[in-house]
């Protein structure tokens, strides 16, 4: 592992050296006259470079490097938005020198500033490799910006402080190689990797570097639309795409990424922030085709009031941050009081203010996210207004509180931007065209955008986690938004109005009647969404065939929009506070198991030891439990509650040819009873243990040890026992904790095994009292089971080859009965062997010594049928 960090590291310094390299001899081989490098090939080169900066970004984000990783994925965006704008001056888009500068001076002025706030944090921390890069970096954007406004001037200087970022590249590169090859004995100061102490501040600071970098795409953005009110650019245009729309696809990495981190409500105001900037760009993609964009009100009046909530909320995490989110809620007022939206004085004089602040914050987490020492943020004072409100009882933020449903992966809950993107595609498509061209309303971005790109995200993230009802419902109304949002205001409408609209229509509305149904077994909440999207569909499929009354259709969506600001409110409440609830309705129709028990038995991370006492202590007072295990999820009870170990054979409904078997959490809880089993057996059960390898061996009155009473004839047949010691550390910490424990799968019988922990109450019902939840199982092959019952005469055969394979058991067998040969027996279980065999009920011929004989491959043929039916269970 720490090979891997180290490579990504490198990628990430050499990925910059490389890059920097390139801009190097660009810019002391060209001239004022001719360019080098001809500009597309430029561009495609630093694409290249930036996308794997960002790998090198984004991988050693998720491995707490939040310094280097903000670097990374900063100097990224830089080259990647630098990149586009070269590619458009390369084709013809961008005319003249004089677009070309227009477009990267907003750009580079912003890296400009981030980059000198970033080098100046690592300069405070010491960090003298990442400090010389950013700086360097910062400078050479600088001396471009003066070489763009006056030709021939800068480019020296641009390309020496390019020549110092490669030097230091070359150093780290050679520093890392000299410490690999003396295995860390000799390594150059500042080429070493973080020390444990610095990994743990970084630990504890949460996602900041995604935050940083957050703030580096505002300040961006916010450069952009503020150069035409400063009169460094004369208007937003063209050339300034490639920087707005860079800055949304990284604000829509770090959604990701703070989803990745558990934290909803950062990664639905980078959400948000995404929508922004693709609609900025969008504004500034129209000048190409002389469109001068209309900005209807409802959209951006329902973004602010958007905005404000989340910032509300988003004061529990620091007081700074929430009303940082407020300037957003005015910017969205702002392009609600005038018509031209972005192209008018007042929208950029908010991004101004917002420049600003976004400079401020972005000093103030990046330095709070390398520093032991903190500036104050206003953390606390939400909890303190909360603890003394009455009522009110705040819900602890951990990760617990988006334990995975279904999880195959961990993402925080999506539902509160699902909803959002409901609420601002709603509201969107309430815009009327009337007699201008539907491209310069300025509706598209916002329904392609965030009811179709976002509700996509949101449903691929809620389908990670395995929640499969919710991901169905984002992604289909996401594809939906996209169709209908292109097609009305993409200007195809008008001409493919008719039969071939319409039969698109009824197919979404076929599946949306499925969500409909599915929604009776979730809540009100959910049903009452799907019910009011299907009135949007009829609505759609009306206005295609030409009879939608007047105004339904600006009705039903209206409705659709409450009822998505209703579960948008509920989610985000419900998700900060423990009580009160916003209620979302029970299920309208209830069926055994559906919505995976979680309020009727505990459903309890088996991460966690009080979890595993939890259980432990419901088995002890006469509950069955679900568990995980090496192979699949088991049924378990304690072997000294027979009343228990009655109802877990009862609730699996299983035939008098499925017993149960008998689990160990070491061979020392044989301890009691070593004197009546065989010195083979036990030296065979201490070398084949723990693991998925099950023996069946003979009953005997060893059982009544255990306290299983009545029950023991649940237990394997009358001849046999399966017993096991699985090799899982949660199952052997409750076997610890319980004692021997009665096991069966979690299944009815003649049902699929259960490899998942809902699964288990989903088949089960109401009638288990608990499960241990660790997600998937991680084999679906169940245990290979080997029979005993004549292990004395040297052979054992197999039931069932499942996840143990044949070889290895009898390799296994092999050594033992090669030690006894040699007289090795365990000292712990000397007794007079005949006497043994007497105990275990075997006849008088099956008393031949231990090592005589070899190890048979297959069952015995005298072998009752009852046997058999082990394989069949764990």
């Amino acid at each position: 592992m720490a090979q891997l960090h180290s490579l990504h590291v490198s990628v990430g310094i050499l990925g910059i050296s490389a890059g920097s390299l390139l801009l190097l001899v660009n810019n002391y081989a060209s001239s004022p006259e001719k360019d080098f490098i001809p500009h597309t090939a430029l561009g495609i080169l630093l694409l290249i470079i930036a996308a794997l900066l960002a790998y090198a970004g984004v991988r050693r984000s998720l491995s707490h490097a939040q310094l280097f990783s903000c670097l990374c994925l900063t100097v990224s965006a830089l080259w990647c938005g630098s990149g586009l704008v070269y590619i458009l001056a390369g084709q013809g888009v961008l005319k003249s020198t004089t677009e070309l500068r227009f477009s990267l001076v907003p750009g580079l002025a912003a890296f400009t500033l981030a980059l000198l706030l970033i080098g100046s944090v690592a300069l405070l921390v010491k960090k003298a490799v990442l400090c010389l890069i950013a700086v360097c970096i910062s400078l050479a954007c600088a001396h471009q910006i003066a070489g763009l406004s006056a030709a021939g001037f800068g480019q020296s200087a641009t390309a020496a402080n390019y020549l110092l970022v490669c030097l230091v590249g070359v150093y780290f590169g050679f520093g890392r190689l000299l410490s690999i090859i003396s295995h860390g004995k000799v390594e150059p100061p500042g080429t070493g990797l973080k020390i444990k102490a610095e990994l743990k501040i970084e630990q504890n600071q949460g996602c900041g570097d995604a935050v940083s970098v957050g703030l580096v795409m505002n300040l961006l953005s916010a450069s952009v639309l503020a150069c035409p009110l400063l009169g460094v650019v004369p208007q937003l245009f063209v050339g300034h795409v490639p920087w707005l729309w860079t800055a949304g696809v990284f604000q829509l990495g770090m959604c990701v990424l703070f989803y990745r981190a558990m934290d909803t409500l950062a990664a639905t105001f980078y959400g948000f922030m995404a929508v922004l900037k693709f609609a900025e760009g969008y504004s500034a993609l129209l000048s190409l085709y002389s469109v001068e964009p209309f900005s209807p009100v409802p959209f951006p009046v329902v973004f602010s009031v958007l905005f404000s909530i989340l910032a509300l909320f988003s004061c529990q995490k620091s007081l700074l941050e929430g009303l940082y989110q407020l300037f957003f809620a005015a910017y969205c007022i702002a392009i609600a009081a005038q018509p031209r939206g972005f192209f008018q004085g007042g929208t950029q004089g908010v991004q101004v203010a917002i420049f600003v602040v976004s400079a401020g914050m972005l000093l103030i987490t990046t330095f709070n996210m390398v520093s032991s020492k903190m500036i104050p943020t206003g953390q606390g004072y939400f909890k303190a207004v909360v603890t003394r409100t009455r009522g009110l009882t705040l819900r602890a933020h951990d990760k617990e509180l988006h334990a995975p449903h279904l999880g195959y992966s961990k993402y925080a809950d999506a539902e509160v931007l699902g909803h959002a993107c409901s609420v601002l595609a709603a509201f969107a498509v309430t815009a009327t065209v009337g007699d201008r061209n539907p491209l310069s309303v300025l509706v598209l971005p916002w329904v392609v955008v965030a009811g179709g790109a976002l509700q996509l995200l949101c449903g691929s993230v809620a389908f990670s986690r395995g929640k499969t009802f919710e991901s169905t419902v984002f992604i289909l109304y996401g594809v939906m938004w996209t169709v209908w949002g292109l097609t009305r205001y993409g200007g195809l409408y008008g001409e493919t109005r008719g039969f071939n609209v319409a039969v698109g229509i009824i197919s979404f509305m076929l599946f949306n009647c499925l969500v409909t149904v599915a929604a009776l077994f979730l809540n009100v909440a959910w049903f009452a969404y799907a019910l009011t999207f299907q009135l949007i569909l009829i609505s759609f499929l009306l206005d295609a065939v030409g009879a939608l009354p007047y105004g339904y259709d600006i009705g039903v969506t209206i409705i659709f929009g409450l009822v998505s600001f209703y579960c948008f409110l509920a989610h985000i409440f419900n998700s900060t506070f423990q009580s009160p609830q916003i209620p979302l309705g029970k299920p309208l129709i209830k069926l055994n198991g559906v919505g995976g028990g979680a309020d009727i038995c505990p459903h309890l991370p088996a991460r966690k030891a009080s979890s595993v006492h939890h259980i432990a202590d419901i088995m002890k007072n006469g509950g069955i439990c679900g568990m995980p295990t090496d192979t699949v999820y088991v049924l378990v009870a304690a072997c000294n509650r027979p009343e228990a170990v009655v109802k877990a054979y009862k609730v699996k409904k299983q035939a008098q040819d499925r017993p149960m078997s008998l689990w160990i959490s070491s061979i020392k809880q044989l301890e009691p009873v070593r004197h009546l089993l065989s010195p083979l057996l036990l030296d065979f059960m201490e070398a084949a243990w723990p693991s998925s390898i099950s023996m069946v061996i003979p009953r005997g009155p060893w059982m009544d040890t255990f306290g299983l009473g009545e029950a023991a004839k649940h237990i394997g047949t009358p001849q046999s026992i399966a017993i096991r010691n699985p090799d899982c550390s949660v199952a052997t910490h409750l076997i610890n904790l319980v004692g021997p424990i009665a096991v069966t799968s979690a299944n009815p019988t003649g049902e699929a095994d259960t490899t998942h922990h809902n699964q288990v109450y989903a088949k089960l019902g109401d009638k288990v009292d608990g499960v241990l939840c660790d997600g998937p199982s991680p084999e679906n092959i169940a245990s290979t089971v080997v029979d005993c019952t004549k292990i004395e005469t040297g052979h054992i055969g197999f039931f069932r080859v499942g996840l143990i394979p044949k070889s290895k058991v009898l390799q296994i067998f092999e050594e033992v009965q090669k030690r006894h040969r040699q007289g090795q027996t365990n000292p712990g279980f000397e007794f007079d062997l005949p006497d043994t065999q007497t105990d275990l009920g075997l006849g008088e011929d099956n008393t031949a010594e231990s090592g005589r004989g070899s190890a048979n491959s297959t069952p015995h043929s005298n072998d009752s049928p009852e046997q058999s039916a082990v394989l069949r269970n764990e």
